[in-house]
């Protein structure tokens, strides 16, 4: 059996200046907070709100990320996320980003994946705490953008 990716909506988290922390000489962390964005697609809709963040721990280029925050669906229904996963870029890549250019989650040279786990007691959508997703993610216009699939 192979596995199967139904896109059921993208996250755009409206983020906020890194602040570093430091940690020693072979890694650094950080955090990034969320001060709000949206949800949008075929499964979901609602915002993003304000007041998480995500903390990034980087080690020989490779950055090990915990985003923890909430989205109020259209319904009202709040639904808490927790989002880890890994980004990494090349030079090129990163010296793009840091220009403000939008790079696609598909550029070679860039990897920045997630795997989101959803908690919400709502009964329209429990269907996200009781499945496994993985988000393809990319940063655009102060965002970063998650585009979400249901792994079936």
């Amino acid at each position: 059996m192979e596995p199967v990716l139904e896109y059921v909506f993208e996250i755009r988290a409206r983020i906020d200046a890194d602040l570093h922390i430091g940690r020693g000489p072979d890694e650094s962390l950080s955090f990034t907070p969320i001060s709000g964005g949206s949800v949008s697609g075929p499964r979901l809709n609602g915002a993003v709100l304000a007041g998480g963040g995500d903390w990034a721990v980087e080690r020989s280029g490779t950055a090990q990320l915990e985003a923890r925050y909430l989205i109020r669906a259209d319904d009202g229904a709040v639904i808490d996320i927790l989002n880890r996963g890994y980004f990494r870029a090349t030079p090129r890549i990163l010296a793009r980003m840091d220009a403000g250019e939008d790079v696609p989650e598909d550029e070679p040279g860039l990897y920045f994946r997630t795997a989101p786990v959803f908690q919400t007691d709502a009964p329209a959508h429990r269907w996200l705490a009781e499945n496994q997703f993985v988000g393809l993610a990319r940063d655009e216009d102060g965002h970063v953008c998650i585009r979400v699939y249901l792994l079936t």
